[in-house]
């Protein structure tokens, strides 16, 4: 068995193609959606990322603006949040993380307009999530739901692995696809034989940061992996999985790069849309 490539570069394409109209459209009648992002410190790695949405936004016609801080104190930057919350010429806000050790991220996080929330991390939206009742989610989850679904991957009665409990990716996915009928088990370091809860799962999605943890005797025949994982050394970008032993065991697989990390970039993107339009009701 070879396993088929879940493409997250294309379908990232087609997605910023069909925003990229959306934004044209929004324009001729006169308005503008604009993204702010806010950086504190000289994380290299945090650089790289807002460089690249400020890319992705001004490619597709979304207006930007960044705020960087070399250093600022947690009030000031909560000041900061409340004035991007006020200004009507925003509409979603992004605080890159992670944040410098003396500013607490989750206060951070609380302060943004759940409306401009385009990283669908204010508890609000995430508790939205939860009760099914939400529009906005966050985009590394969402991307990975939107790639299961653009190649008609059951999720459904499917029996699903998620290799992580984060807060960004791992606890917000869960809710997700238990909501859409999936039996979700989450690993981590603290679970009873986790092999054998990788090993039966209908669909694997990993984001460890560990290169080739997921190997191919860890996955069934014909399952389905997701690979978020991204570790950079000396041949690039890497994934948490084995990809020659995994793929081919699997239906389906994701590459790194091009499969989870486009997509997460596009839901960015949609993710403001759906902020602008919440904001302004003629715009809909």
């Amino acid at each position: 068995m070879s396993a088929m490539i879940l493409d997250g570069k294309a379908l990232a394409q087609k997605i910023t193609d069909e925003l990229s109209h959306i934004v044209a459209d929004y324009k001729e009648r006169g308005f503008s959606p604009k993204l702010a992002t806010v950086l504190v410190g000289d994380d290299p790695a945090s650089r790289v990322y807002v460089n690249l949405k400020k890319k992705d936004s001004e490619k597709i016609g979304i207006d930007y603006e960044e705020f960087y801080y070399k250093d600022i104190s947690e009030e000031d930057l909560l000041l900061l949040i409340d004035d991007l919350n006020e200004r009507n010429d925003i509409h979603g806000i992004l605080v890159q993380l992670p944040l410098p050790r003396h500013i607490d991220s989750n206060k951070i996080l609380e302060r943004i307009d759940p409306l401009k929330d385009v990283d669908g991390f204010n508890p609000l939206n995430v508790g939205r999530i939860l009760l099914n009742i939400s529009d906005l989610f966050p985009c590394t989850p969402k991307g990975i739901v939107k790639i299961l679904d653009e190649y008609k991957i059951p999720i459904e009665g499917s029996d699903i692995t998620i290799i992580n409990r984060s807060n960004i990716i791992g606890k917000p996915l869960a809710a997700m696809l238990i909501n859409r009928g999936g039996t979700v088990t989450v690993v981590h370091s603290k679970t009873k034989n986790p092999k054998e809860k990788i090993k039966n799962a209908d669909i694997v999605i990993i984001g460890v940061g560990k290169i080739n943890f997921l190997t191919g005797d860890m996955v069934k025949e014909g399952a389905v992996v997701v690979d978020v994982g991204i570790t950079r050394d000396l041949n690039g970008i890497r994934g948490d999985v084995k990809y020659d032993e995994v793929s081919k065991k699997t239906s389906y697989i994701t590459p790194v790069p091009g499969g989870v990390g486009p997509m997460t970039r596009a839901m960015l993107l949609e993710n403001l849309i759906i902020c602008f339009s919440k904001q302004n009701d003629c715009a809909k």
